[in-house]
C-alpha cells in the first residue's frame, strides 16, 4: 500500500500528464502548420516574380484596359467609357482615293524639289465652318508682301458657309470632300491641301496646317522670318505615349503589321509645319497610308490625323524634323477630347504674353532638339465670340513684335 505521500505524488503526476500531451501536440501542430505556410508563401512569391520579369511571351495588352492609368497604390482596373456613336455614314467605309485624286497625288509627287524664287509660306486651313477669325487673319496678311504667302482652304462641302469666304480667302477653296472625326478623312484632307499647294506654286517652301479656331500670336514678318529659312519641319513626334497601343490597334489587333509596328507608331498634334521636301514625301507615300486609311473598329481610339504624319516622318526622316508643334494648345481644361477654349473675357495682353512665353513640348529628337527654344507662332482654341476682343488688341499688341 502506498503511503499518503506517495499516493499524492502519483495523483499529481496523473493529473498533469494530459496537459503535457495536449501542450506538446498543439505546439508541434502549430510549428508544422507555420512551417508549411512559410514554404508555400516563399514558393508562390518566387514563381510570381519569375513570371513578372522573365516571361519571354508576355500577353498582348487588352484594348479595354490600357487606357486606365493606375495610381501606384491602386491595383484595381477600370474599363474606359463606352465608345462614342459611329461617325456619319459617308466616312464609315474604308477611305479610297478615286481616280481624280490618284492623278492629283501623282502630279504633286512630281512637283519641283526646291523653290526657284523667293520662298513662300502656304497657309492651309482645314474647316467645316466659315472662318470665324477671318478679319483677324485679314489684318495679319494685309501687312505683308503678297509674294511671300499663299492661302488654301479645305471646306467640307456638306456644310453651309454663310457668309461665304471673302477677302484674302476669296477663291482660295480647293476641291474638298466630307470630313468626320474618328475617320481617316481629316488626314486625307490634309494630304489634299499639301498636293494642291505643291502643284499651285513651286515657290511654296513651308506648309502650315491650321484650324478655324487658330489665331496668329505674332506679326506676319515674325512668322515668316521664323519659318522661311528653316530646313526642318515642325511636327510633334511623341514616343511611348499613354494609349499608344490602343491607337495602333484601333483598326484591329495586328492590322497595322508589317508596315507599322508598335515600336514605330507615334502620336502628335494634328497641326504642323512641313518643309517642301516632307510635303512631297507625304503626297507620294502609299505604303503607310494604305494602313492608316483603313476604317477603325474602335472609334474612341481612332485619330489618323494625329498618328499618320508623325509616324511617317519619324520612320523616314526623323532627323529632318523638329519634334514639336508651333501651335499652342492648353490640354489642362480638355473636354470630350477637345482642348481648352479661350473665351472673350480671357483675351488680353496677359494671355498673349503667357502664350508667347510657353515652350513647345519636344519629342525624342536628341540633344540638339532639347537645346532649342522655338517660339509658338499660333494658338487654339478661341471661341468665335472673342473676335472683337482680339481685334481691339491686334494692331497695338498682337502684330507689334
Amino acid at each position: 500500500m502506498l503511503s499518503p505521500n506517495s499516493f499524492s505524488l502519483l495523483f499529481a503526476i496523473l493529473l498533469c500528464l494530459p496537459l503535457a500531451i495536449v501542450f506538446t501536440t498543439t505546439t508541434t501542430t502549430t510549428t508544422i502548420t507555420t512551417s508549411t505556410t512559410t514554404i508555400t508563401i516563399t514558393k508562390n512569391t518566387t514563381i510570381t516574380t519569375a513570371k513578372l520579369f522573365h516571361d519571354p511571351n508576355p500577353p498582348i495588352p487588352n484594348l479595354t484596359t490600357t487606357f486606365y492609368i493606375k495610381h501606384p497604390n491602386n491595383t484595381s482596373r477600370q474599363p474606359p467609357p463606352p465608345p462614342p456613336p459611329p461617325p456619319p455614314s459617308e466616312a464609315v467605309a474604308e477611305y479610297n482615293d478615286d481616280e481624280e485624286e490618284k492623278e492629283l497625288f501623282r502630279m504633286a509627287s512630281r512637283a519641283k524639289r526646291k523653290p526657284t524664287n523667293t520662298k513662300k509660306l502656304a497657309f492651309m486651313f482645314l474647316t467645316t465652318t466659315p472662318l470665324p477669325f477671318a478679319p483677324l487673319w485679314e489684318s495679319f496678311f494685309n501687312k505683308s508682301p503678297r509674294n511671300l504667302y499663299n492661302i488654301y482652304v479645305h471646306a467640307d462641302p456638306t456644310f453651309t458657309y454663310d457668309p461665304p469666304f471673302s477677302g484674302v480667302f476669296r477663291n482660295r477653296t480647293i476641291p474638298s470632300k466630307p470630313t468626320a472625326r474618328y475617320t481617316p478623312t481629316l488626314a486625307a484632307a490634309a494630304r489634299r491641301l499639301l498636293a494642291r499647294a505643291l502643284i499651285h506654286d513651286r515657290n511654296n517652301h513651308m506648309f502650315l496646317l491650321l484650324s478655324p479656331s487658330c489665331i496668329p500670336l505674332h506679326s506676319f514678318n515674325f512668322t515668316y522670318s521664323t519659318l522661311a529659312h528653316s530646313r526642318k519641319s515642325f511636327i510633334e513626334i511623341l514616343t511611348n505615349e499613354t494609349g499608344s497601343y490602343d491607337r495602333w490597334a484601333a483598326r484591329g489587333d495586328h492590322v497595322m503589321l508589317p508596315e507599322v509596328t508598335l515600336d514605330d507608331f507615334r502620336i502628335g498634334s494634328q497641326f504642323w509645319a512641313l518643309t517642301r521636301k516632307h510635303a512631297r514625301l507625304v503626297v507620294s507615300e502609299t505604303r503607310l497610308w494604305s494602313k492608316f486609311k483603313l476604317p477603325c473598329v474602335r472609334w474612341d481610339t481612332c485619330y489618323p490625323e494625329e498618328n499618320y504624319f508623325p509616324t511617317l516622318l519619324a520612320m523616314w526622316d526623323s532627323r529632318g524634323c523638329v519634334h514639336a508643334t508651333l501651335t499652342h494648345v492648353d490640354w489642362s481644361g480638355s473636354e470630350d477630347g477637345h482642348p481648352r477654349m479661350y473665351q472673350k473675357e480671357n483675351v488680353g495682353p496677359e494671355l498673349f504674353w503667357a502664350l508667347r512665353k510657353g515652350r513647345p513640348r519636344y519629342g525624342d529628337g536628341g540633344r540638339e532638339i532639347r537645346r532649342r527654344r522655338d517660339p509658338f507662332l499660333f494658338a487654339r482654341k478661341f471661341a468665335p465670340d472673342s473676335l472683337q476682343a482680339l481685334m481691339q488688341i491686334a494692331d497695338d499688341f498682337i502684330f507689334r513684335d
